[in-house]
Parts: C-alpha cells; structure tokens; sequence
C-alpha cells in the first residue's frame, strides 16, 4: 500500500469564463487566505490561449506562484497543470529553481503534454509532436536541476556546456504528471514524482494508480516512493439533491474532459458536510494521497466549510487509516 499524505489542496479562480476577468490581486490574497485556513497546498491552472467562442480570461501560472510565494510562508505552491511542451525547459528550469529559492523549497509542479492544438499553433509548438517534446523537456529539466555541467544534444536543443546555479532547494525537484493514457502512467512512474490527475472516482482512480505502481516497479522503482492526487470538484449544501443542477451548470460551462479519460463531472463531491465527507472517505481509501478542492465558483463560504468542517475530520481519518 502506498504511503497515506493525507494533505489537502485547494484550486484558484485564476482562469474564469469571459466576460468575468480574473484579478490578479485578488488571487494573492486567496492565496494568503488559504494558508491561513490551513490547506497544505494551492493549485492554479494552466494556459496561454484558451477557448476563443467562448474565450476563457487566464493569468499565467508560474507567475501569480511567485506572487503568493512572496506573500506565504508554509504552503506548497502547485501547477495542476502546466503544459510543459509549450515552455522552453532551460528557461523554465531557471524559472522553477528561482521559484523554489523565492520559496523556500515550496514549489509541487504538475507537468502534462496538453491538449488544445490551437494553443500549441500559436506558440509554435508542433501539436503531434508533443509527447516527444515534454519528455525531452523533462529529461533537460531534470538534467539542469541534479547536475554541475549539463551537455548533450536533443532535436530542438543543443547544449555544448551548460551550467545553471541556484539548484532548487528541494533535493530531488519533484514533478508530477498529468494524463491517462498508459504512456503517461509509465512516465509519470519513471519520469515523474508521481500522478496528478482531474475529477477521477474512486473505482477508475484505483484501476490507473495501480497501472502506475506496476510501472514503477516494472522501472526497479519502489512504488511507495511514488507520489499522488486528484482534483476534485465539490459544493456543499443541505443535500445533495439540493445543489446537483447548480453544480452542474457550472461545471458544464467552466471545465471540459478529455476525450478517452475516465474524467467524468459525476465525480463532484456534493451534499451536506457529513455527505461530502463520506464521499471524500472513498478517495483516501482508494489510495488518493492528494485531494485537492475545486470549490464551487471558488466562493468563500464554500472555502471555509471545506476548510473548517471536512478537512479536520479527513485528517484524522487519514491519520487513523495510516496507523492501521
């Protein structure tokens, strides 16, 4: 059985449907909040371009990190996820060493290949060649942050002699992967820290983890050693009959899921607090290590319940469990 964390994220409103704007200073301050309520890690998504008809306004992951990072001192600071195949990996290898320094070694990456072609025409980024690309990325990456002198060819990057100091202060770096496919739970086994994933029950979020502890151990790897999370949506109210179609229609405008996943909006958390808690149990006990919020509209008070009314009672259930 895999190590329990038994940590708790909560996701930011920083991309939003138009014409609402995200405000970049108001994210700084949920990001302080959200340390203050006691949530172990906050996640920002991930774009350049997103959605033209609708068009969905989005500010840019790694920096809005930065700004919280300056303003927070405890938690970890989280992609969920970055399209790696879209950044250059020297570039961004200095910008995530920087940012764990700025930190203090609070920086959890979540890294996938992406899915929306048109994001990757615009940047100039062959779409078909995308696997290729992040997995040359990682290998650059991974390179930079372990090693003094970093030299070698790759097809889009030759480096003769590089040298890049600060190291990130975590020791290893760690990344996650985000994905489905059978392909990226063996890289998320072999080339990652671990598996991110998005809106998972519990029954197929047990079917892929296992193919990821089979890979690693298949890599000589030891599978406790890997890590793990799911991101979740949830609305707590007085039943769930109460909040399910509002729930919905917001998920059915603001999130999309991936053709061939077994992402499914069924997966909200939904109910009143006991409810929801109940339903979260079914995760740990799957083996989800990460849970990570997504609460509705990210209002407030759906916060702050989550924080002060099931996070507590999912500690020590985890807790327990991990004992056991």
């Amino acid at each position: 059985m895999a190590t329990l964390h038994g940590t708790f994220g909560i996701a930011a409103r920083n991309f939003t449907a138009y014409p609402t704007i995200p405000d970049a200073q108001e994210l700084v301050e949920y990001g302080v909040r959200m340390e203050e309520l006691g949530f172990d890690s906050l996640w920002v998504w991930d774009h350049i371009l997103l959605g033209v008809d609708p068009h969905f306004p989005i500010l840019d992951s790694l920096t809005l990190l930065t700004a919280i990072a300056a303003r927070t001192k405890k938690i970890k600071l989280s992609t969920g996820i970055l399209v790696l195949p879209l950044r250059n990996p020297v570039t961004l290898a200095k910008q995530l060493s920087t940012m764990d320094q700025i930190s203090g070694g609070r920086m959890l990456p979540a890294m996938a290949a992406g899915w929306y072609k048109r994001e990757f025409d615009a940047v100039g980024v062959p779409f078909e060649k995308r696997g290729r690309i992040m997995d040359d990325n990682l290998d650059i990456m991974r390179r930079f942050f372990n090693e003094d002198l970093v030299s070698g060819d790759w097809p889009n990057h030759r480096i003769p002699a590089g040298v890049m100091f600060p190291k990130p202060v975590q020791k290893p770096f760690p990344i996650l992967i985000g994905g489905y496919a059978d392909r990226v739970l063996k890289r998320a086994a072999t080339n990652g820290d671990g598996w991110l994933t998005y809106f998972y029950k519990p029954d197929a979020f047990i079917e892929s983890w296992q193919k990821v502890r089979n890979y690693a151990e298949e890599d000589g790897r030891d599978p406790d050693t890997v890590l793990n999370g799911n991101q979740l949506p949830i609305m707590v109210g007085e039943s769930r009959a109460a909040v399910e179609k509002t729930m919905m229609d917001w998920l059915n405008v603001d999130f999309d899921i991936a053709q061939g996943s077994m992402s499914t909006m069924d997966s909200a958390i939904m109910g009143n607090v006991d409810e929801c808690i109940e339903q979260l149990k079914e995760h740990i006990d799957a083996g989800v290590q990460k849970l990570i919020f997504v609460p509705y509209k990210y209002q407030m008070d759906q916060v702050e319940v989550i924080a002060k009314e099931i996070v507590p009672k999912l500690r020590a259930y985890a807790a327990e469990k991990q004992k056991g």
